[in-house]
């Protein structure tokens, strides 16, 4: 067994467990959909804060009043976001949750007017589908607002998680099949 192989072997089985792991995690989001947005709620403040401070740092690197200025105004902006976000992660929740329904609303719209703009020119029925899929999941989470600020976002994620997670495996097992079938092939090759 070559360098390669065995490099390539300890990659797919750790693909393999990270696919298996995001999956379970998936489900477990879907499982426990409050405490998964709540998370990621706070994990989502803490990047605000950590970005608002690098936008500090950035802002007194700038030329210029006029830079200086706008990047204070980001940091602190980014600062007091996060902080509210980790500070109150309930209230960020709902608050995240009304944001993210009001713009799956809006792309939903926006999807549906370019179907019917574009239809004409051979645009593809599930741009019609996607637009209305779309715009029924931002009407949901705003018609159910604030009690769907409990499930959406977990559960979200948790689907993102597995998708993600399934199409890793999927990917990894082809990867491994082919290398495979290439060692068969090279092996039969040298017999004959």
């Amino acid at each position: 067994m070559t360098t390669l192989e065995t490099g390539f072997r300890r990659a797919s089985q750790a693909s393999l467990v990270l696919s298996i792991v995001l999956i379970i995690f998936g489900v477990l989001a879907i499982a426990l959909p409050m405490a998964t947005s709540v998370g990621v709620v706070i994990v989502i403040g803490w990047i605000a804060v950590l970005d608002g401070i690098v936008q500090l740092v950035h802002a007194f690197q700038s030329q210029g009043i006029g830079h200086i200025a706008w990047k204070l105004l980001v940091a602190v902006v980014y600062i007091v976001a996060g902080g509210y976000f980790i500070a109150h992660p309930v209230l960020a929740t709902a608050t995240f949750t009304l944001v993210l329904g009001i713009f799956l609303f809006a792309e939903g719209v926006a999807d549906v007017v370019a179907y019917f703009a574009t239809r004409k020119s051979g645009s593809s029925p599930w741009m019609l589908l996607d637009g209305i899929v779309t715009l029924f999941l931002g009407f949901l989470i705003w018609n159910q607002w604030p009690v769907s600020s409990l499930w959406v976002i977990g559960t979200l994620v948790g689907i993102s998680m597995i998708m993600t997670g399934t199409t890793r495996l999927m990917m990894t097992l082809a990867a491994r099949k082919l290398v495979g079938e290439a060692g068969d092939s090279r092996l039969s090759q040298k017999a004959a």
